[in-house]
């Protein structure tokens, strides 16, 4: 059985698991039955309309937010132990650094923290793979929003962790940044569910999609499947979605 379409249970091929996941904001019931299953290596996007949860169910399966009822695994541990703290790179919607200090020492603040092995090699390396020699020393309150975005991302992934967890990662970027950042995501051996409203990125930073409204998974499978629910042969793929979005509410 392909292992993508499997029922979301915690198997050793399974690095994210989201199982029957409830939460509720007041009368607001932002996930209602949410299931999440992605094995080990692959990279899904995570797809929904304003409001159908897709943050909420990343900050639960970072460890930030409790759910109401259900379970969360990454790679078999709850997402608030230190295996899977030590593991997880995770990326909120408009992150933002500590303003304090200037890009490179957030870098060796966040890699002191993880206790990376020869940690300025690594920040070395990230801060040329995202050009950001010319901004290293000046304070985040000194950056642009573009660059401010490339240092939280890269506080993110400083650590290669196993399982990433990506909220809009290419948000404020410029042309040259994007294709900067999906080269970088592009080459990293981990597992990726990243949530975003574009399409174009989906496609390239990506394998598989799961598509969620109201709190609920609508339709997941391969990217390219998708092309195969089209009501002609060349039906663009965002009008598949916005259909299938439309369809649940």
């Amino acid at each position: 059985m392909d292992s993508f379409n499997s029922p979301a249970t915690y198997n050793p091929y399974n690095c994210i698991v989201a199982s029957n996941i409830v939460k509720a904001f007041g009368r607001v019931r932002a996930l209602n039955g949410l299931n999440i299953s992605v094995p080990c290596g692959r990279r899904v996007a995570l797809l929904g309309p304003n409001g159908a949860g897709k943050s909420t169910a990343l900050k639960i399966l970072a460890g930030l937010l409790l759910p109401d009822s259900g379970e969360v695994l990454l790679k078999g541990n709850s997402p608030n132990s230190m295996q899977a703290k030590e593991i997880l790179g995770y990326l909120p919607e408009d992150a933002v650094p500590y303003i304090s200090l200037s890009v490179r020492e957030n870098l060796e603040y966040v890699a002191a923290i993880r206790g990376i092995q020869e940690s300025q090699a690594r920040i070395d390396q990230i801060i040329d793979l995202l050009n950001l020699q010319e901004y290293e020393d000046m304070k985040i309150t000194k950056v642009s929003r573009g660059t401010r975005q490339k240092v939280s991302v890269a506080i993110s992934i400083i650590h290669n962790p196993e399982v990433v967890l990506m909220d809009e990662p290419l948000n404020y970027l410029d042309i040259p940044s994007q294709e900067n950042m999906i080269k970088l995501l592009s080459s990293m051996n981990a597992t990726f569910l990243i949530s975003t409203h574009i399409l174009s990125i989906a496609e390239r930073l990506t394998d598989d999609v799961i598509i969620i409204s109201h709190g609920q998974e609508i339709w997941k499978g391969r990217r390219n499947d998708l092309q195969k629910l089209g009501n002609t042969e060349n039906e663009p793929v965002e009008s598949i979605v916005a259909r299938l979005m439309e369809n649940a509410r």
